[in-house]
């Protein structure tokens, strides 16, 4: 047989039956001495930017929930992570209108397009949260809310004639609100950190920083950390879930300097040497919303949005979707639900009563 010819099916029973030492070849699978670029180009570059036309053809959805008391600036600080008015104003509110005896859950939509790219967001409100005397199971209609949403998309998926692109209401990530009281965190807080943080992406914030002082917030922030730590409650970006040494040193980075944000939100512009900037108004001066020396607003922006949104996204698919998507396919014998089962939400965990709100 000539060298360099492929050997037939009867030479390979052959060398089975007497084996025969074969040199290695004397020529690398990829030559070394020539420059790979003399070898023609390939394309395979050019996938994300075909990735990116889809991305701004189709566009995207960002599903974000804010949660806490209120009157800590949740719906302010919102509008200024986008803006834009993306959600409702308390004080839009009637005088006459009552605060809501239950928690309600309020969704609102919009479309924002920047540089070509549509994105569809929905802000979804939870006011009368914390807000009565007595708050216990406060978080149930919370937690069957993000478990409707699981549901929805589960019950899409499993139709024979599904949709080419099944509508994701599905919460990517919850802005929890603290209260500034530079002592600890209440009951209250650790109670629904301690439910929501299995169902859903928390991202603990400590509402209007600017009621403290620079080493107030430094120590309430540390304290805050170590009783989350102590009470096993885990946030995003949670440990686990690092992909590799890279993502583990960026976010251990963020788990220990940077959470919970201390953020101001603001929606009106006051001139600052020269320029328009977002700001509060204060007698001794204007707190710039944007200027980390002030507070820690654009280390939030820049983490939810420039940095970790898609994260946020495949975390929510990947974990938290799968987890509960594994758990109703268990339910059911391991097989796709039926309809009748599948229309039927499962009912919440029973949960241990939350203490009265301070």
């Amino acid at each position: 047989m000539s060298k360099g010819l492929p050997e037939t099916r009867t030479d390979a029973a052959m060398s089975e039956l007497v084996p025969e030492p074969r040199p290695k070849p004397a020529v690398p699978m990829k030559p070394v001495s020539i420059n790979p670029n003399l070898l023609g180009y390939i394309g395979i570059d050019t996938i994300i930017e075909q990735m990116r036309k889809k991305t701004m053809k189709t566009g995207f959805d960002f599903n974000i929930m804010v949660v806490g008391q209120s009157g800590l600036g949740k719906s302010t600080l919102v509008n200024t992570l986008f803006k834009s008015q993306v959600s409702r104003k308390a004080s839009s509110w009637n005088r006459e209108e009552k605060i809501p005896k239950t928690v309600e859950i309020k969704a609102i939509g919009h479309v924002i397009e920047e540089g070509g790219v549509k994105m569809k967001l929905t802000v979804i409100d939870t006011p009368g949260f914390g807000d009565q005397i007595n708050n216990e199971n406060c978080w149930e209609p919370i937690e069957k809310y993000i478990n409707e949403q699981y549901e929805k998309f589960l019950k899409e998926e499993v139709n024979i004639a599904r949709k080419k692109r099944i509508p994701d209401t599905r919460v990517h990530c919850c802005l929890y609100f603290i209260s500034p009281t530079g002592h600890s965190l209440r009951p209250l807080d650790l109670e629904f950190m301690k439910h929501l943080s299995k169902v859903v992406n928390i991202i603990p914030v400590i509402a209007k920083a600017d009621t403290m002082t620079l080493e107030e917030k430094s120590e309430f922030k540390q304290r805050v950390r170590k009783e989350l730590e102590v009470n096993g409650i885990e946030f995003y970006p949670q440990k686990e879930f690092d992909e590799d040494l890279e993502d583990k040193t960026e976010n251990d980075k963020i788990r220990q300097e940077s959470m919970p944000f201390a953020v101001v939100g603001s929606d009106k512009e006051y001139q600052v040497n020269g320029k328009r900037v977002l700001g509060r108004k204060t007698p001794w001066g204007i707190i710039e919303v944007e200027n980390l020396n002030h507070c820690e607003f654009a280390l939030l922006r820049d983490f939810v949005i420039r940095t970790h949104l898609q994260d946020l996204k495949e975390v929510t698919h990947n974990i938290h979707y799968e987890t509960y998507r594994a758990k109703r396919l268990n339910d059911n014998g391991g097989l796709p639900p039926g309809e009748g089962l599948l229309g039927t939400v499962l009912p919440p965990v029973p949960a241990t009563p939350c203490p009265t709100a301070e």
